[in-house]
């Protein structure tokens, strides 16, 4: 006679960082591919602009995670980033929070040194946006470390 256990799955949140880096006045964003398969996130956004960042790894602090992330997808060394804020990111089938950090010219990096695509089947290309022309279509991650960043609040319910 075979038995069946119950199995009971225990969804827990992930922890993401996205990184606002700031260059005259303008924010890098990079095109998520149109692609869901290839744009690589559990919270969705394919075809949608975002800041460079991904997932936090076992032992890394937020800014080790963001200086990696960086210079994985765009080839850029960050020195110092600083956390501004957190967010909680919920999608139909994912939780993430969300550490939004800042990178900004002179102390961060070398402004000199341009992005490049690192990792062309996620991201399409990289682009510096004016903070107050940005895309229509924001990565909602994004939009909320923006919106942190320009109301100068640390976390938004």
């Amino acid at each position: 006679m075979s038995s069946k256990k119950n199995t009971i799955v225990v969804k827990r949140p992930g922890t993401g960082f996205g990184v606002m880096i700031l260059k005259n006045g303008k924010i890098l964003l990079g095109k998520r591919n149109e692609d869901p398969n290839k744009a690589e996130s559990e919270l969705h956004g394919e075809g949608t602009w975002t800041m460079p960042g991904g997932k936090l790894e076992f032992l890394e602090s937020f800014e080790e995670g963001a200086k990696r992330e960086v210079l994985e997808e765009t080839g850029i060394k960050l020195e110092k980033v600083r956390v501004i804020c957190v967010n909680n990111d919920i999608a139909k089938d994912a939780h993430f929070v969300i550490i939004g950090l800042l990178a900004e010219e002179g102390i961060a990096f070398n402004p000199n040194v341009e992005p490049r695509v690192m990792e062309p089947e996620e991201i399409t290309e990289w682009k510096w946006f004016s903070l107050t022309e940005l895309p229509e279509k924001l990565f909602n991650p994004s939009r909320k470390i923006l919106n942190n960043y320009n109301t100068k609040r640390f976390y938004i319910k």
